[in-house]
């Protein structure tokens, strides 16, 4: 956050510092301060609304991934109940479902990667999956198919299908959310004509506060611009919570954490040599 308003707040003092010098030169430059006190209020309230609608976009998304966390769990831990008797089909869900918030990951992002989970799944659906247009999807699709093939060979009835097919729909609901938030932006004119208000307001305040302070304008301005623009700019930072930024959500902890959780719960090796055996057809 520093990084991006530094340039904006150090333009603010160097101005401060010429508008300063101006009025030690003689030159009429101060103002009254009225005017800045009552923008200054509103542009506060503003900046109030703007880091709030940016945090609520932050917080829907931590919770719709946090349902993605719960309902891949919840697919493999009622899968394991009823695969018992094919551990073959348990492990071949299990690492579709794994790939899924890797692929929702990176369609979040625009990128079109499964993740590391691909090398343990059978290349040539992991390819066709791949040139599908929404990889997220065709990874669902690929999980409910094992489902169905779970049903025609009996391990589960028509309802256990549609009951563990729910958290399938679930995942698909929840990434729905995610696109939501990534495709609506809040609105540029608002976004725009408030940037716009808070670089007008600093850059005449050093003409409310130079008779009063003298040179000590520049600190003052100094924290009025550092405060200001370092709340617009964190609301910048958290409005699109799904990117590489620092202040981005960990999804790829997230994705890891899911793989570990769902490797435990089936019970299913994800290391080298599985990949291995997967290539050769034994799993």
């Amino acid at each position: 956050m520093v990084r991006e308003i530094l340039g904006r707040v150090a333009a603010c003092v160097i101005w401060s510092g010429l508008v300063v010098g101006a009025w030690q030169y003689g030159f009429k430059v101060g103002i009254p301060s009225t005017l800045h006190a009552l923008v200054g209020t509103a542009l506060g309230l503003l900046l109030v609304f703007r880091t709030n609608a940016s945090y609520d976009r932050f917080w829907e998304g931590r919770k719709l991934w946090g349902g993605i966390v719960n309902e891949t769990r919840n697919l493999i831990r009622g899968a394991k109940a009823h695969f018992g008797a094919d551990p073959a089909l348990l492990a071949h869900l299990t690492r579709w479902t794994a790939a899924f918030p890797f692929a929702a990951m990176n369609t979040l992002r625009g990128t079109k990667e499964m993740g590391p989970a691909a090398k343990y799944l059978p290349a040539d659906r992991v390819e066709e999956v791949a040139a599908s247009p929404h990889q997220a999807l065709a990874i669902a699709q690929e999980m409910t198919g094992c489902l169905v093939e779970a049903r025609q060979r009996g391990l589960i009835s028509n309802h256990i299908l549609v009951a563990l097919d729910q958290n399938i729909q679930l995942l698909v609901d929840y990434l729905g959310g995610c696109e939501r938030i990534r495709k609506t932006p809040l609105p540029f004119a608002y976004v725009v004509h408030l940037r716009r208000a808070l670089v007008a307001y600093c850059f005449t305040l050093p003409f409310a506060l130079v008779e009063p302070f003298g040179w000590w304008t520049l600190l003052d301005v100094f924290l009025v611009s550092y405060i200001f623009f370092g709340i617009e700019e964190i609301g910048v930072e958290i409005e699109g919570p799904f990117g590489f930024d620092d202040n981005d959500l960990p999804l790829e902890q997230i994705c890891d954490t899911i793989q570990r959780n769902l490797s435990q719960i089936a019970e299913l090796r994800l290391d080298e040599d599985a990949a291995s055996e997967v290539e050769s057809g034994a799993l």
